[in-house]
């Protein structure tokens, strides 16, 4: 195991902090199991001990996720023992919600737990097994009806490590959010509710509104990869993560369309706005849900591809994400697919009510939402449908900046 924090810059987006605070959580998150050792398993967290238990083949490998040394991150110390203390970790966290932190701020304490096993060669195959996915997703809708309850509003408080303070509310733009400033809460009814928040009107007006020649960014979000050309099939599994459009629309029957056409995809820190919007004008053609994995990294590029954000390309084609298709009303941008992918923890993709074919959507409109968890969002464009991507669309891994909602990211081509 190495010693250098050379990594961690790749846990900006406040979903998991750097090596040093993230094992200071895991130490206190130990403890705190240690103390409630006599607590029985969550009936979700019993059921995945029971897959363990019964199945030779999946204990084969966890048990070799746990013992495995992940290459490619900075760790000091071991983690995880064994698997008693794997399943007693998890249980902990099904009756907490997030709490804010200054510094080591943990928002995905499911990746922070998983954090060692992911990057394994064992836990590379773990993770992409479907009984071991329909497990998590129990254990994972569990927790998410926790976040949903009255109960997970007990870290929305003035307290320090409250998202009531005074820091937490400058790390948040609280001051752009619909809220209640004299409620208990601000006056929402959960966690989950609180991490849905809206802007209050006039925060993020569309740009040009009334020109269908201009492409808004559809969430809050920092820009990650620009794709010209894409293929209907490809090894997004290799190096560099090419989009493979039949994998990534979920073979829609609109695959065809979209062939040597564009993908932009930007990614959500954890405490931007998680709702999604329509970058253009047009009518539904399909929006639906596809079911995806929860844990799975990308293991062909090494220490580059080893955290759920440097994994988004990869995931985008296998994580849970919604595909919204949308008919635009400017005929030169033809159809736009619109792919919000959950990244880890729950990361339910909600489609919005009323967003069904036939509807027609303003730019601007709502789409859908992320419950919770990390996030990343594709917007996928025909051949010859994009002139050219405005200037902050563009990546830079040196400096990342956020593109607001409803900002100009592309101009569409002349008919």
């Amino acid at each position: 195991m190495t010693t250098p924090a050379e990594t961690d810059h790749k846990r900006r987006g406040g979903w998991l902090p750097g090596q040093d605070d993230l094992e200071a959580w895991i130490e206190g998150h130990r403890e705190r199991a240690r103390a409630h050792r006599d607590r029985p398993l969550h009936p979700a967290v019993a059921a995945f001990r029971h897959l363990f238990d019964t199945d030779p083949v999946i204990r084969m490998g966890m048990t070799r996720m746990i013992e495995q040394v992940p290459h490619g991150k900075q760790y000091r110390k071991r983690h995880i023992e064994d698997t008693d203390e794997f399943f007693s970790l998890v249980n902990e966290v099904m009756t907490t919600a997030p709490a804010f932190s200054d510094g080591g701020m943990v928002t995905t304490p499911f990746a922070a737990i998983l954090d060692w096993t992911m990057a394994t060669p064992a836990g590379f195959a773990v993770y992409r097994d479907p009984k071991v996915n329909a497990a998590l997703k129990d254990v994972l809708d569990a927790w998410a009806e926790y976040l949903d309850s009255p109960a997970s509003l007990s870290v929305i408080v003035d307290a320090p490590d409250g998202w009531k303070s005074e820091q937490a509310q400058q790390v948040v733009g609280m001051d752009q959010f619909q809220h209640d400033p004299d409620a208990e809460h601000w006056g929402f009814t959960s966690w989950n509710d609180f991490f849905i928040r809206r802007f209050k009107d006039g925060q993020r007006p569309v740009a040009a509104p009334d020109d269908d020649t201009v492409v808004v960014s559809s969430s809050e979000s920092t820009p990650y990869a620009i794709a010209t050309n894409v293929q209907r099939r490809d090894e997004f599994w290799v190096k560099q993560q090419p989009y493979s459009l039949e994998d990534l629309l979920a073979n829609d029957e609109s695959v065809d369309r979209f062939v040597g056409g564009s993908v932009y995809q930007a990614f959500l820190s954890a405490t931007n706005y998680h709702r999604w919007h329509a970058p253009v004008a047009g009518t539904i053609v399909r929006a639906f849900v596809q079911p995806g994995t929860y844990f799975s990294e990308a293991d062909a590029e090494g220490s580059d591809a080893v955290e759920p954000k440097d994994s988004q390309g990869y995931l985008a084609h296998v994580a849970a994400r919604a595909v919204i298709i949308i008919e635009a009303d400017n005929p030169s941008l033809g159809h736009v697919a619109v792919v919000p992918v959950g990244m880890i923890e729950v990361s339910s993709c909600v489609i919005g009510d009323g967003i069904e074919p036939g509807r027609h959507v303003d730019k601007g409109d709502e789409l859908g939402y992320f419950q919770f968890g990390g996030s990343t969002e594709c917007l996928v464009f025909e051949p010859g449908a994009i002139e050219s991507f405005a200037v902050q669309a563009f990546p830079d891994p040196r400096h990342p900046a956020l593109v607001r909602l409803h900002t100009q990211i592309a101009t569409a081509a002349s008919v």
